[in-house]
C-alpha cells in the first residue's frame, strides 16, 4: 500500500523543533513543579517559578502564531470533515489549556508575591490551574493516540512530525 499522495506535507524544520523542544520544556515543568504551596515561601523559587512561566507563554505565543500563519495541516485531503474538526478542536484547546495553566500559574505566583497565601482567590487560582492540568493530561493523550492511530494507518501523518518509527514508503499487502 502506497502513503496517500495527497498527505505528503510536512511540517518545516522549525515547527518540528518547536513541538519537540515544546514537549521536553512542558515535561521539565511538570518534573519540577511546586507541590505544596508554601514551598513558595523561597523567594528564589517564586522568582523562578514566574520567570519560567514568561518564558513558557513567550514560547507557546510564538509556537501559536507561527503554527497559525505558517503551516498546514498534514491530514491527507480525502480525510473526514468529522476527523479534520476533531483535529482542530483537540490542538485548540490544548493552546487554550496551555494558556489556562500558564495564566493561572502566574497568577498564583503575584498573590503569593503579594503576601495572599491563603483565601478564596489564591484557592480558585489553584482550582483553575488544576483543572486546565488534568484537562491537558486527556487532551495530550488524545493527541498520542491519534499520531499512533496515523502511525498504523500509514497515511504519512506520522512521518510530518515525528522522528522515529518512520513509516514505509510502500508496504507489500
Amino acid at each position: 500500500m502506497k502513503i496517500n499522495s495527497n498527505s505528503k506535507q510536512s511540517y518545516s524544520s522549525l515547527a518540528k523543533w518547536l513541538h519537540w523542544s515544546f514537549v521536553i520544556l512542558f515535561a521539565y515543568g511538570i518534573y519540577k513543579q511546586v507541590e505544596e504551596l508554601n514551598e513558595l515561601e523561597d523567594f528564589s523559587l517564586l522568582k523562578f517559578e514566574i520567570f519560567f512561566a514568561f518564558i513558557f507563554l513567550l514560547f507557546l505565543v510564538f509556537r501559536f502564531v507561527y503554527m497559525t500563519k505558517t503551516q498546514n495541516s498534514s491530514l491527507p485531503e480525502n480525510t473526514s470533515k468529522a476527523q479534520k474538526i476533531a483535529a482542530k478542536l483537540v490542538h485548540l484547546s490544548m493552546y487554550f489549556c496551555l494558556f489556562g495553566i500558564v495564566l493561572s500559574g502566574l497568577m498564583i505566583g503575584f498573590l503569593y508575591w503579594f503576601g495572599i497565601k491563603g483565601g478564596y482567590l489564591i484557592e480558585f487560582s489553584i482550582f483553575i490551574h488544576e483543572s486546565f492540568f488534568s484537562i491537558i493530561y486527556w487532551l495530550i493523550s488524545l493527541h498520542v493516540i491519534a499520531s499512533i492511530y496515523h502511525r498504523f494507518k500509514q497515511d504519512g501523518v506520522w512521518n510530518s512530525m515525528v522522528p522515529f518509527f518512520k513509516e514505509n514508503k510502500t508496504q507489500n499487502n
